[in-house]
């Protein structure tokens, strides 16, 4: 039998954390380890405690956006947030969050992007993407070569440059003169909306409602 996925809650309200801890437990496959609910403690909480997924309300008591990214270089960040602001779902994704889930959601969403990015993919909402590609400038006038929607897709998987250089047999340094072009050719600012710009043009499939992956 495959081992649960191991969560660490990042949320200052208890009430709302016992509630999450109680309701996850109906997943046979999940698994709280640890829970954390002041903003000072993340860091170390997270360093300390092996876990699959963090799961991150973005406003503790002061708001965490900026732990973001040394979070997610020890397990996958989903972040739950009661904003509807798109400007704050754009910065958590570009922080490198892999999931934005909304608190008014039900658990089966949220047990859903658990698993997506458990597995290492990105979960969106259907809106929310929608909403997010709206914003980008990107086109397809130019069309990319094989080897750059290649990439794009290694991209869209949130493959490191690193790895993709690994994947591909080249150097990473190659890899990043292909996204300086790639950026270049279709007006897009970074990773995230390229990544956007993969799902709308269809280079990757979506396999659930609100994820996306390689294809």
């Amino acid at each position: 039998m495959q081992s649960p996925i191991r969560l660490i809650i990042a949320d200052d309200h208890a009430l709302f954390r016992q509630g999450l801890k109680l309701l996850l437990a109906l997943q046979d496959d999940l698994t709280v380890v640890a829970e954390v609910e002041r903003a000072g403690q993340l860091i170390p909480i997270v360093a300390a405690t092996p876990c699959d997924v963090v799961l991150l309300d973005l406003q503790m008591d002061r708001w965490v956006a900026e732990e973001i990214a040394p979070l997610a270089h020890r397990a996958p960040v989903c972040v739950l947030t009661a904003s509807e602001r798109i400007e704050d779902a754009m910065d958590a994704l570009r922080k490198g969050a892999r999931a934005i889930v909304h608190k008014r959601f039900a658990v089966e969403t949220l047990a859903e992007a658990i698993r997506t990015v458990a597995g290492g993919m990105v979960w969106v909402p259907p809106m929310l993407q929608a909403e997010l590609a709206a914003q980008t400038n990107a086109t397809s006038a130019r069309r990319l070569t094989a080897r750059e929607s290649e990439i794009v897709r290694h991209v869209a998987a949130g493959l490191r440059n690193s790895e993709i250089a690994a994947r591909l047999a080249i150097s990473e340094g190659t890899v990043k003169i292909h996204l300086n072009r790639i950026f270049q050719k279709l007006a897009i600012r970074d990773r995230v909306e390229l990544t956007l710009y993969a799902l709308r043009e269809h280079l990757v499939t979506a396999p659930g409602r609100g994820r996306w992956q390689s294809s």
